[in-house]
């Protein structure tokens, strides 16, 4: 977090160093276009070729090359483009070097404010804090899984609106022993994140276990909603392969964990599904012995 800010104080400084460059070089640039239109002898240059040409004009007249009328109007355009050509270089006077000064203050004060401003809005200050506060909680000695969940406790009233915050609790409250609380985090997650199937399923399956691996009023009515958005949501596929499996419907639980079992990328939870189909059809086909046996 600190090496963070130092990070952009360093940034800062330099975006400030540069804004303030025309400010520290205002005077040196001042004097030298000073010197620059001093040694400037355009004007005087062109005044010295009307002059010529003037003359070039008036030895054509008295030698009779070119009558009144036609020195008159040749006069006349040289003097129209001189006065144009003059216009065209005419300079305004040079502002004092310290002229505007006020300026770069005000724009370097908007600078750091829009930067400070456009952090809090769009930046992660949030999730900075946050890990912040659980490096805090892992590297207190002593500190358990509780101390971690009071941390991010205090983040949650910090940061309610922060969907990591409830990411991180509710997998952490279900880890020491306290369903009621992961539901309430979940729910608010979904709150902030939308429906998303993936957190419905999560929260289904709590439920589900809460309820004691029944399928509940509330229960059902998630897992049709999962199951309406995605048929083949894994998680869902392998409660319902549970539910049935504890009901004795082996078939049926056999087809749930089947089911489940494609969308499962991790190893371990496709290796619960594959023993708990093992013991599924062990159990089926120790039924269908034992139907045979009262048979016979």
């Amino acid at each position: 977090m600190t090496m963070l800010w130092l990070s952009i104080g360093t940034l800062l400084l330099l975006a400030l160093w540069f804004l303030s460059l025309p400010l520290r070089r205002a005077r040196a640039i001042h004097d030298w276009q000073q010197r620059f239109e001093a040694d400037d002898h355009a004007e005087a240059q062109n005044l010295a070729v009307y002059e010529r040409r003037l003359s070039a004009l008036e030895r054509a007249r008295d030698r009779g090359e070119i009558d009144v009328a036609r020195f008159e109007e040749s006069r006349h355009e040289l003097d129209r483009n001189l006065l144009e050509d003059t216009e065209a270089r005419r300079r305004m006077p040079l502002r004092r070097p310290v002229s505007g000064r006020l300026m770069i203050p005000l724009v370097i004060t908007a600078v750091i404010g829009a930067s400070i401003i456009g952090y809090r809005w769009q930046g992660a200050d949030g999730d900075l804090a946050l890990y912040a506060a659980q490096q805090n909680a892992l590297n207190t000695p002593g500190a358990s899984m509780k101390t971690l969940v009071g941390r991010l406790e205090e983040e949650a009233g910090t940061q309610p609106d922060n969907p990591k915050v409830w990411s991180l609790l509710f997998p952490l409250y279900q880890k020491i022993g306290q369903p009621g609380q992961a539901i309430g985090a979940l729910e608010r997650l979904i709150e902030l994140e939308g429906r998303r199937v993936d957190l419905l399923a999560q929260l289904a399956q709590i439920k589900f276990f809460v309820a004691g691996r029944s399928l509940t009023t509330e229960v059902q009515a998630l897992i049709d909603e999962i199951l309406d958005k995605d048929p083949r949501e894994p998680t869902v596929l392998g409660m319902l392969g549970v539910e049935a499996f504890d009901d004795g419907r082996y078939k049926q639980a056999i087809n749930y964990w089947g089911r489940a079992l494609a969308g499962f990328g991790d190893n371990d939870s496709a290796q619960a599904i594959r023993n708990g189909i093992a013991v599924a059809r062990q159990r089926l086909e120790e039924t269908a012995n034992g139907a045979e046996r009262v048979t016979d």
